[in-house]
């Protein structure tokens, strides 16, 4: 691991990272911010969404000042690999770098394309190591295509995240004109085998996690096509799943409407992970 950046923020540390990835064959970057103290600290994963980095959170989630007087470590992954290598589509935001999806991809020409595997094992191995971080209590959200990529993770995995919550998540890919196409280009034409990245199917094959909080903007330009929140409700409906839905009138897919609500979702987690 090498140090990109370094700052004090609200007595804590906010830094940048960047490691030689086995997982992707790439460097990879990442964000984590500290709060004061000795630790251990309870950690909740970022993950962002379509065309974003670490980066984009860091400079408008407004996540820092509460999660400094909560005591919650933030982690902010990048959202695919990168480099000369990495298939890039400059002409498609919604595939290659900037739009991993959160998959092992198995297609040929994806090959660096195994974020589930970077998100699920490399990346908290680093964390576990170097940072003073409480492994056992860990929660994990994440905004539209982060979105997905948490309900996924939690929905996989719900021995290892305490809580789960997402703003505009993504939540049917297999069905969306959003995500069909970079599903199809990292996993290819058998829909089967989509399954494990797709929150709905997941649940409708009997994963469960015991409670969700889901933000999404009534104002969002993307609802009807890609997001559909309704269709995680439907799934949820008849489950063990407390589903808390927030439709939010006027509300968009920016920045402006995650950092609106972040403090809810930051103490959404750390009530779960006291």
């Amino acid at each position: 691991m090498q140090a990109i950046s370094s700052a004090v923020v609200f007595g804590g540390t906010q830094s940048v990272w960047t490691h030689a990835s086995t997982a992707t064959g790439t460097d990879m970057t990442f964000a984590v911010f500290t709060p004061a103290g000795d630790g251990p600290f309870p950690v909740l994963w970022y993950l962002s969404g379509l065309t974003c980095t670490h980066q984009n959170v860091m400079d408008k989630g407004e996540y820092r000042r509460l999660a400094a007087q909560l005591g919650l470590m933030v982690v902010c992954p990048d959202t695919s690999p990168r480099g000369e290598d990495v298939m890039a589509h400059p002409d498609n935001w919604q595939l290659g770098a900037g739009a991993g999806f959160y998959v092992d991809a198995t297609e040929p020409g994806y090959e660096h394309f195994q974020m589930d595997q970077y998100i699920r094992d490399e990346l908290p191995a680093l964390i576990s190591q170097h940072f003073p971080a409480d492994m056992s209590r860990q929660g994990i959200t994440g905004h539209s295509m982060g979105g997905h990529g948490a309900l996924t993770q939690a929905l996989r995995s719900p021995e290892r995240f305490k809580s789960c919550s997402a703003f505009a998540p993504i939540v049917n890919p297999s069905s969306a004109d959003w995500s069909r196409g970079a599903l199809t280009a990292y996993l290819g034409a058998d829909e089967q085998r989509w399954a494990d990245y797709d929150a709905v199917r997941l649940i409708q094959q009997g994963a469960r996690f015991p409670e969700l909080l889901i933000d999404q903007g009534e104002a969002d330009s993307f609802l009807q096509d890609g997001l559909r929140p309704w269709l995680l409700q439907d799934a949820c409906e008849g489950t063990d799943i407390q589903l808390t839905l927030r439709m939010q009138p006027g509300y968009d897919h920016s920045y402006f409407f995650i950092s609106t609500f972040m403090d809810d979702h930051l103490r959404w987690h750390a009530e779960r992970l006291a």
